[in-house]
Parts: structure tokens; sequence; C-alpha cells
């Protein structure tokens, strides 16, 4: 229930319930989704691995390591509500989104980089993700407390989030080697019917939540924007550490700033008593980072037209 006068306190008790039946189809579409992910992997996308190892790591470590421990350090600097806080860790743990590849390509960046780094990341979250939540949420005391206050299952967590990340993967992987053609017809399909009806279902969530949107959005707005500002920049500075070329290096800014907060959003709603701060803020994420993601390609371009004039008049 939403209370009808909202204060600070009482955010972090606020509880987003879609309902039995909605949350179950949204866990199935999530299950849907990460086997049409896996339906695509293919060997050759896990080749940067030998040919580029010191980029390739670099990018795998900013995000399943990096991002997570640059975001405590801003819990604990910025000292957010626990709830705010536990979805700004929730998003860092989760993996890069797709869209990081569209954008790698506007961007003239490593899209071959791009792909291989979002399906490592896909892949590790299948077993990763649910470890990695739990890890990063229990070095914060306050998203420790939280997690406490409202029973948290930790065993069941894992294993239903094991169970709708994990299985779907190996069965995708396990057609996509046996029936690499049947994979290649139903994986872009189902892709597209499991992402469509996942985005219906969230706006459904928010539709029926929407008094309680616009009295958290002023708090919130501020932590993505900072939040998502530090990953681009892991991203950028990853690429500048192991001297990576320009295209690489924002291949690497969009894979580690994009994150999957469609996943986040599905885990918090199904698996973490869809608490009403988190839920705004991990929702907010989900359209903030495509906006500044278009901002950080224009000044790529910018940057370019100003190099290429630079060179004309050499």
């Amino acid at each position: 229930m939403v209370a009808a006068a909202l204060n600070q306190m009482n955010i972090d008790l606020i509880s987003i319930e879609m309902g039995g039946p909605w949350e179950a189809v949204l866990a199935a579409m999530l299950a849907v989704m990460m086997f049409a992910v896996a339906l695509g992997l293919r060997p050759a996308h896990f080749a940067f691995f030998k040919t580029d190892p010191k980029h390739y790591l670099a990018g795998v470590l900013a995000q399943i390591l990096g991002l997570p421990l640059l975001t405590l350090g801003l819990v604990y600097l910025l000292n957010p509500l626990p709830s705010l806080a536990l979805g700004m860790i929730l998003v860092a743990a989760c993996p890069g989104g797709n869209i990081s590849n569209i954008l790698t390509l506007f961007a003239r960046g490593n899209t071959a980089l791009s792909v291989s780094l979002t399906a490592t990341s896909s892949l590790a979250a299948a077993f990763i993700t649910p470890i990695s939540i739990l890890f990063w949420l229990s070095l914060y005391p306050p998203t420790r407390a939280l997690l406490t206050s409202i029973n948290f299952d930790v065993w069941g967590f894992l294993l239903q989030t094991l169970f709708i990340l994990a299985l779907p993967i190996l069965l995708g992987m396990l057609v996509a080697h046996k029936a690499p053609k049947l994979a290649g017809r139903i994986q872009k399909p189902l892709a597209i019917i499991s992402a469509s009806l996942l985005i219906l279902l969230i706006l459904f969530g928010f539709f029926k939540y929407r008094d309680l949107i616009p009295q958290i959005f002023l708090m919130v707005v501020p932590l993505v924007m900072i939040h998502n500002a530090c990953a681009l920049g892991l991203g950028y500075v990853s690429g500048l550490i192991t001297r990576a070329d320009k295209p690489t290096r924002r291949a690497l800014t969009f894979e580690v700033g994009i994150q999957n907060s469609a996943l986040a959003f599905v885990i918090l709603v199904t698996q973490i008593s869809g608490l009403g701060g988190a839920a705004v803020l991990v929702a907010t994420w989900g359209l903030w980072h495509i906006i500044a993601g278009g901002a950080i390609i224009g000044i790529f371009k910018l940057s370019d037209k100003k190099q290429n004039r630079g060179q004309q008049h050499v």
C-alpha cells in the first residue's frame, strides 16, 4: 500500500506489488529473454579473450568488480536512503545491456569488442549476478539491515534467481550448439516478444503506482545521474589504463556505463519485495542511461569533427 503522505523514512517501507500472476509472468519473460540471449552466443564472441586479452579483461573486470566497488563507495559517500542504495547496488551488479552495442556502433567504437563483452556479461550473469547482488548488499550496513527487515530469504533468492537465469542460458546454449539453424530462426522473434512484454509489464507497474513516482523522482534523478556518469567514466578510464585506441575506449565506456536495468527491475519485483525507492531508481536508470549514452555519442562525434578539421589545416 502507498501511504497518502510520504516522507523520507517510509519510502523504504513501500512495496511495489504487481500481484502473484503478473510477477510469475515477469519471471517467465525474463527466462525467455535469457534463453534468447543464449541462442545468439557463439565461440567467436569470446575470441577477444585470445586475440586482445588486455582490453577484453579490462572490460570484464571493470563491469563485474569495478562498477559494484565504485557503487559501494558512492553509497558510503552520498548516504542515500537504504532502498535507493539497494537500487544502485542492484543495477551495478547486473550485466551490461544490449543497447551498449548500438550506442558503440553509432559512436564509431569497437563494436566487435562491445558484442563480446555483452555476451560475456550475459553468460556470467546466470551464475555471478545473484551472488554478486548479495555480496555487495551485505557490505553496506543500511542495505543489509533493510533486507533483514523485509525477512529476505537468501537461499530462496539464490535458488529462484539461478533457476530463472542459469537454466534458460544453459538450455539456449545447448540448442545453439545442437541446432544452430533453429537457434538462428527463433532467436530474434523470442528476444523481441519477451523484451516487448517485459517493457509493457514494467510500464503497467509504474502506471499502477503513478502517484508514488513524482514524490520520489526528485530524490532519485541526481543519484542516477551521478551514478551513471561514474559508470561511464570508469569504462573510459579502464581504456586509458590499458592504452586502448579510441574505438576501444568508446566501446568500454558504453559496456560499463550501460546496464541491464530490465533485469534489475524484474529481480527486484519478483525476488526482493519490490521496494518502492529501489524500483523507481532502477526504472529511472533505464531511461537515463539511454539519454546519457546519446549525449556521449554527440560528444564523441563533436570530438571527431574537431580532429578532422585540425588535420585538414595541417
